[in-house]
């Protein structure tokens, strides 16, 4: 294994104690509710450390997704001229397709006490640094795409200008990545219930005498490309998350059931993400002013308006943490020697910049373009990682996770990247984004296949690689 990685791999194979001193060793929890600053990094969790249950799974993916990220990225079906119907099924769909990889990956927490991108490197190798990188640059990209709603709530609940209310934001954010996982576990428990009741309470307020589109402005093929695109974004939200799945399961025991991990994973972030988008739907005509003002407008101002510009920023904050936590942990799986908490806060810090471009100009053109753009990596990374993965269950015949043996293994990093680039370079004539629309998108009336069409190429390439690979 490359030398980055030497104190990982002795943890991974002997389960030592933490060494304060270790960049990916540290504190740990101990049991729910301990708050203290988690300093452990990427290295293993050993099993007399683990604890909790699946039941935390659901609430820890229910509450980050109840943002306005959600109900204006749910516009744009009606936006494409879609009939609210339509458009809703298309949400459905999308979202599914893409919260199952998520549940599935998240199954991987428990089983060996390790995150996601750590894990990455059975299939990747070194060659872990390059979606590693891009998965650090993702969580910047998220914290911008949501602090942007997060921090105009703030500067608009308390009259400041619109870069203190930003600044406020991602100092908290950060401040709870530092934290680390208890802490965003706990977070998510309590706004689960809270921001619930608070979206509830805001739909009734927001849909009150307004109706959903009946019909479309769109026909033939121009109404089927709408209709893919739909999807394909509502796809990339759920989807977003795949890379981080097993960074907030890596405490459960591995005797947590697996099923129950799997459902309350795709449950909480299929309802929360369906819900959200569907309230967008439906209120697409008067979610005409995308800012934390338009919705203080639409709900009348006062008091009212003052508690969803509040729920508006909690919902910022669940998100954003988690975003900063799961950027520390890929940027040390890349072999960066920095200490969890200082990474976290790195997230949070270089999020900034990005928000203020983003508010710049044409705040909507550059939130599309950023949302879509940020996932086109996600599906060949998924196809890679859970072929290996389904190849190494086989050769072990159902016996335990040993990850000192399966890392003992060496294999070529090439196939991996391969089949990844391959996967990218395919997509990018499927694309359709505010940016670049490709001639495939172009001529299938701007549907986006983009995201299927990588997953299958890099499934076909990398497959009979690590087969021929097997030993």
């Amino acid at each position: 294994m490359p030398l980055p990685y030497a104190q990982e791999d002795r943890a991974i194979g002997k389960r030592a104690a933490p060494d304060p001193g270790s960049a990916f060793e540290g504190r740990m929890p101990a049991a729910p509710g301990d708050l203290r600053v988690e300093t452990h990094g990427t290295a293993p969790v050993p099993e007399d450390r683990r604890y909790g249950g699946p039941g935390r799974l659901f609430t820890v993916w229910f509450a980050p997704n109840l943002t306005m990220t959600g109900v204006f990225t749910g516009t744009v079906g009606i936006a494409l001229g879609l009939d609210f119907a339509t458009a809703l099924v298309a949400v459905v769909l999308g979202t599914l397709v893409g919260a199952v990889p998520t549940a599935y990956l998240g199954t991987w927490g428990s089983r060996t006490g390790v995150g996601q991108m750590s894990l990455a490197r059975l299939a990747f190798g070194r060659g872990v640094v390059l979606p590693g990188a891009l998965q650090w640059l993702s969580s910047i990209a998220w914290d911008a795409l949501i602090g942007l709603f997060g921090g105009d709530a703030l500067a608009q609940l308390f009259g400041w200008p619109f870069w203190l209310g930003v600044l406020v934001m991602m100092a908290a954010q950060g401040a709870l990545g530092v934290l680390g996982y208890e802490a965003i576990h706990r977070l998510q428990t309590v706004m689960t219930f809270a921001l619930a009741a608070a979206f509830a309470v805001l739909s009734v307020k927001l849909l009150d005498g307004v109706h959903p589109a009946a019909s479309g402005t769109v026909h033939g093929g121009d109404r089927a490309g709408a209709f893919v695109l739909t999807c394909t974004i509502a796809l990339s939200l759920a989807l977003s998350w795949a890379p981080y799945a097993s960074d907030f399961s890596r405490y459960l025991p591995p005797t947590t059931s697996r099923t129950r991990m799997f459902w309350c994973t795709l449950l909480g972030i299929s309802v929360s993400f369906v819900a959200v988008q569907t309230l967008g739907l439906w209120g697409a005509s008067v979610f005409t002013d995308q800012t934390a003002r338009g919705i203080d407008t639409l709900l009348g101002g006062g008091a009212l308006g003052a508690f969803g510009l509040l729920a508006v920023a909690l919902a910022a904050l669940c998100s954003n943490a988690m975003n900063d936590y799961s950027g520390s942990l890929a940027l040390q799986a890349m072999g960066v020697r920095v200490p969890r908490p200082v990474a976290a806060a790195l997230a949070a810090v270089l999020g900034f910049p990005l928000v203020l471009w983003m508010h710049a100009a044409d705040t909507t053109a550059r939130f599309q373009n950023v949302l879509l753009l940020v996932g086109y990596w996600i599906p060949g990374f998924v196809a890679i990682v859970a072929v290996d993965w389904v190849v190494r269950a086989r050769a072990r015949g159902g016996a335990p996770v040993d990850l000192a043996a399966e890392s003992a293994v060496g294999r070529p990093w090439w196939p991996a990247l391969t089949a990844f680039g391959a996967a990218f370079a395919a997509a990018v004539p499927f694309m359709s984004t505010g940016l670049y629309v490709g001639p495939a998108a172009k001529a299938l009336h701007g549907a986006d296949l983009a995201y299927g069409v990588a997953f299958i190429v890099a499934l076909v390439l990398y497959a009979p690689l690590r087969l021929r690979l097997r030993s």
